[in-house]
């Protein structure tokens, strides 16, 4: 690999002394060589180094997302490994969470090692196993083998855990080995034929809407299961996740939990942080979600819920579609929208006072890793690079020339962005930006 030096790039990193500082940091052989002060030597020393203007630039550990489809395998003409892996690199993140939602489900010891195989390179795949054969809720996957295959989490991914039986015991056996419990809180029959928010704009649309109370009493009921087992767990209490919360009364319900001091967690998808229900006014498919895109007063709460904690991670929710899923009549077309490479110039639009740079970034660093239980990522001397380089004034677009999925169902397809990831470093290997 090319040694490369990030000339005047500013740190994100609060172990680091260089902490929202300018810095020099040289990059040998996939490890961090030096960093320095701009005035230093680190430039004069680095002649046989790839030089990178990073004046308008930040490095921080590389980012963690907790949530992606990649289709591989079964799906392939939608995404696979390759593609998703350089889209997700190209988005800035070194290391990706799948969904099990493949054919064949990965819930088998193989299934896990066939991920773990090609996780190798640049970005490293984290396998999530089913929690219930098929992800059709009914049966439990043997899921203490799984875990020591190799899984990182437990989700049956798209499909919530609707069996309250089957969650109770997914609850009792995942804290047998501290695992992470991770459910998409939904009630299927509440939002069955459901296409978008039930609200005013589905009324004025005539669409058949999917209720906040969908996802509330998913929770609710979760909840009180997580209490239950936890008040007689034996040993450590189960960990429990929700994934893609969307609802100002989902937040709220999180948070009573966290100072109950429940041991949960929860995540939102890149996009209900954008994008609000009054988008579907001309029914372009790309923009139908599950769960929904809700009102502007909904993602005012979720932008609470980063600042106070209460939600603990944002992940790209990439789920790409091929073109013959979307481009249909929206209550035929699938949910879903590509999340990666426009990640980053939709969490640069939510930097405020209260929602700074350095908290968002944490969200898809600090948190994820220490939920999955990965390696601390830290910019130190001496250390393997895991980093992600970001302009957050750079202005590109995405379009055919630069989309690195194989698929095109995002919104943001064609336009023009501000916030652009330059570069990658992980496994002592490494992607810039050829652009």
């Amino acid at each position: 690999m090319t040694n490369v030096l990030l000339q005047s790039v500013t740190l994100l990193d609060d172990t680091s002394p260089f902490h929202l500082k300018k810095a020099n940091l040289l990059i040998k052989d996939g490890v961090i060589a030096a960093i320095e002060n701009p005035s230093g030597n680190a430039a004069t020393n680095a002649s046989d180094y790839q030089v990178i203007d990073a004046t308008q630039a930040y490095v921080s550990a590389g980012w963690v997302d907790m949530q992606a489809d990649f289709g591989d395998p079964g799906y392939e003409h939608k995404e696979d490994l390759e593609s998703g892996s350089q889209a997700a690199a190209a988005g800035g993140f070194t290391e990706v969470a799948l969904l099990p939602n493949t054919q064949p489900t990965i819930q088998t010891k193989n299934d896990v090692l066939y991920l773990k195989h090609r996780a190798l390179g640049l970005v490293s795949l984290l396998p999530m196993a089913a929690v219930t054969r098929d992800t059709k809720g009914e049966e439990l996957t043997e899921m203490i083998d799984l875990h020591h295959a190799g899984a990182v989490a437990f989700s049956d991914g798209t499909h919530p855990l609707w069996h309250t039986q089957v969650m109770l015991k997914a609850l009792e056996y995942v804290q047998r080995f501290d695992g992470l419990l991770i459910n998409r809180p939904e009630d299927i029959h509440l939002n069955m034929f459901g296409t978008m928010h039930e609200g005013v704009q589905s009324t004025l649309l005539g669409m058949k809407g999917m209720p906040v109370l969908a996802e509330t009493v998913a929770i609710e009921r979760d909840l009180s299961l997580l209490k239950y087992v936890t008040e007689h767990a034996v040993a450590q209490p189960p960990r429990l996740h929700f994934s893609n919360i969307s609802a100002a009364a989902s937040v709220a319900l999180v948070r009573q939990a966290k100072r109950q001091g429940l041991p949960v967690s929860c995540d939102v998808a890149i996009h209900q942080l954008m994008f609000d229900d009054t988008y579907l006014q001309d029914f372009d498919t790309n923009y139908k979600t599950n769960p929904p895109l809700r009102t502007a007063e909904d993602i005012s709460a979720l932008k609470e819920g980063l600042q106070d904690g209460t939600i603990d991670v944002i992940v790209s929710a990439h789920q790409p579609q091929d073109e013959e899923s979307k481009k249909c009549e929206f209550d035929q077309a699938a949910f879903g929208m590509m999340g990666l490479q426009a990640f980053f110039p939709i969490l640069q639009t939510l930097v405020s006072e209260v929602l700074p740079l350095e908290l968002l970034i944490k969200k898809v660093t600090t948190e994820p890793r220490k939920l999955l239980k990965l390696p601390v990522a830290s910019i130190k001397v001496n250390e393997e690079a895991n980093l992600t380089l970001f302009d957050p004034q750079r202005s590109w677009q995405l379009n055919d020339a630069s989309n690195l999925s194989k698929s095109k169902n995002s919104p943001l397809f064609g336009k023009d962005l501000q916030g652009k990831v330059l570069a990658v470093f992980h496994n002592r290997q490494q992607w810039i930006d050829p652009m």
